[in-house]
C-alpha cells in the first residue's frame, strides 16, 4: 500500500520563515528570525503565497503505482522535483504479487469484478515472461548493428534493459514503484486541494497529516470545505483500435522572437545555463507548439522537462509496438490485450481503467515550449542514451524545423556529440561518432 514518509524539510518552523519573507517586504532592516505575523490571516487567505513557498519538504512515496504518478503527481503542475524509481527494480517485471496488486485495487476503489480486473493484469505480465529471454537476445543483435563500439560488458548490461524497457509495453501501469518528492507548501495545499482521484487523495492526505503533526498551527490549510469532491480521469477514444510502431509528431507550429540570441553557443558539460544568461532571454519569448502522440511509458519519460506546458492527454485507441516486439511479430497479442483492456475499461470506474493501463497504451496531447526550454529538452532526448521511443518522437520534431527552413535551430539542438564530443562518459553509447563529421541527419533507431 501507499506510505509517504518524511525525509526532509526546510529547518526552520513554515510560520517563522513565512513571517520573515513577508516583513522582509516591508521593513528597512532584516527582521527578527521568529517574529511572527498572523500568517492565516494577512498572507494565506489574502493569497500572498509566495511567502509560503520558501519551506520545502521531501517526502519518499513507496508503494503507489506508476500511473498514479503519471497521471496523478506528475500531470499538471510543474512545482515539484521528483526522482523515481525505474521500471527495472520494480518485482512486477521478475516476481508479481497478484495478491498485493488486488489489496490495492479494494483499498482504493469498490469493484465487484475484481477478478477480471486481476486476470487482464496478468495476461500482459505472462505475454512479458514468455518473451522476455528472446527480446533480450533480439536486444544484442540489434545494439551490435546500430553500436558497432559498444563493448561487451556494456553489450551485456543494455540487451536486458533495453528488452525491458520495450516489453514492458505489456506490463499494467498498476505496478508499484516509489519515488522522492520535494515541494513547497503552497504546492502541497494546492495538491491536496485539487486531488482528484483515490490514490493521489491518499498521498496527499498523508502528506498533510505529517505536516499537521509536525506543525499543527498550520491545520487551516486543509480545510475539508475547501477540497474537490468529484473524480477526473483522461478521456478514451473508444472508437478504434490501432497498433503503431512509431510514435507521432502530428504537428508543430514555431513563433521565433529573434535567431541571433545566442543561439551558437557550445556545450561544455552537462550544465545548461540558458535560463541563468540574461543574452538568452529573448529565448523564453519564442515558443514552439507541437501535437504529440505517445505510450504512457514515454509520456512519464516527457514529464520530466518540467519548464514545458502540457495539454490535457487523452487516451486513443492506439498501443505502441517498440522495433524489438515487431521483430518478434507480437502484433496480434499487443491487439488483443487492447481489445481486452477496452471492452474492460467499460465496465469499471474511469479512473481504475487508467491505473491498469498496459504502458503501450498511447495518450495524445499539446505541448508548449519556450525556446531554451525546447533545445534543453532535445539535446537530452536526441542522445542514444535517451530510450528509442522519446527519441524517435524528437527526431520528428527536428526533423520539422529542417523543413521549416530553421535548420539553425535544428542543429543546435542535437546532443553534445553533433558539436564538440560525447560528454556520457562511461555512458557513451558506442554509435560510430565518425559518421556525424559528415552525416548531420538524426538516424532512425530500433533500440
Amino acid at each position: 500500500m501507499i506510505k509517504v514518509s518524511l525525509i526532509a524539510n526546510t529547518n526552520e518552523a513554515p510560520v517563522n520563515l513565512i513571517s520573515h519573507a513577508a516583513r522582509t517586504c516591508y521593513t528597512s532592516k532584516v527582521p527578527e528570525m521568529g517574529n511572527v505575523l498572523d500568517v492565516e490571516n494577512s498572507l494565506f487567505r489574502t493569497g500572498h503565497h509566495t511567502t509560503l513557498q520558501h519551506n520545502y519538504f521531501s517526502f519518499n512515496i513507496d508503494g503507489l503505482s506508476v500511473s498514479s504518478a503519471t497521471f496523478g503527481l506528475h500531470l499538471t503542475h510543474p512545482f515539484y522535483n521528483s526522482d523515481q524509481r525505474s521500471g527495472r527494480y520494480s518485482k512486477m517485471y521478475s516476481k508479481p504479487d497478484f495478491e498485493e496488486i488486488r489489496s490495492y485495487i479494494l483499498k482504493y476503489w469498490k469493484i465487484e469484478n475484481i477478478d477480471e480486473v486481476i486476470s487482464f493484469i496478468k495476461k500482459g505480465t505472462e505475454i512479458y515472461k514468455n518473451n522476455i529471454d528472446k527480446a533480450t537476445e533480439v536486444a544484442k543483435k540489434l545494439i551490435k548493428e546500430e553500436r558497432p563500439f559498444v563493448n561487451e560488458e556494456n553489450l551485456e548490461k543494455l540487451a536486458p534493459k533495453i528488452a525491458q524497457e520495450q516489453l514492458r509495453t505489456f506490463i499494467s501501469t498498476i505496478a508499484p514503484t516509489g519515488l522522492d518528492i520535494t515541494l513547497n507548501l503552497s504546492a502541497i495545499t494546492a495538491m491536496w486541494r485539487s486531488a482528484w482521484n483515490a490514490e493521489l487523495i491518499e498521498i496527499t492526505n498523508q502528506m498533510r497529516d505529517i505536516i499537521i503533526e509536525k506543525y499543527p498551527d498550520l491545520t487551516y490549510m486543509f480545510d475539508e470545505k475547501t477540497r474537490r469532491v468529484d473524480t477526473w480521469a483522461p478521456n478514451v477514444d473508444f472508437t478504434h483500435i490501432g497498433i503503431l510502431k512509431e510514435p507521432k509528431g502530428y504537428s508543430a507550429k514555431f513563433s521565433i522572437w529573434s535567431l541571433e540570441t545566442k543561439l551558437d553557443e557550445k556545450n561544455k558539460d552537462a550544465v545548461d545555463l540558458r535560463y541563468f544568461t540574461p543574452e538568452q532571454m529573448d529565448n523564453s519569448v519564442s515558443n514552439i507548439i507541437c501535437e504529440v502522440e505517445l505510450s504512457i511509458a514515454s509520456y512519464g519519460q516527457d514529464q520530466r522537462h518540467r519548464t514545458i506546458k502540457r495539454g490535457t492527454p487523452q487516451i486513443t485507441g492506439n498501443f505502441y509496438l517498440p522495433p524489438i516486439l515487431q521483430e518478434l511479430n507480437l502484433e496480434s497479442e499487443a491487439f488483443e490485450l487492447m481489445k481486452e483492456y477496452f471492452e474492460l475499461s467499460k465496465k469499471i470506474d474511469k479512473t481504475l481503467a487508467i491505473a491498469i493501463a498496459p504502458y503501450g497504451v498511447m495518450v495524445r496531447y499539446k505541448k508548449l515550449a519556450d525556446l531554451n526550454a525546447f533545445l534543453h529538452e532535445q539535446e537530452k532526448r536526441l542522445c542514444w542514451s535517451a530510450q528509442e521511443e522519446i527519441y524517435n518522437l524528437n527526431r520528428q520534431l527536428h526533423d520539422l524545423l529542417v523543413t521549416k527552413d530553421l535548420k539553425k535551430i535544428a542543429d543546435l539542438m542535437c546532443p553534445a556529440c553533433y558539436k564538440t564530443c560525447c560528454i556520457e562518459g562511461a555512458r557513451y553509447c558506442g554509435r560510430d561518432l565518425s559518421k556525424l563529421k559528415t552525416d548531420k541527419s538524426i538516424p532512425v533507431r530500433k533500440i
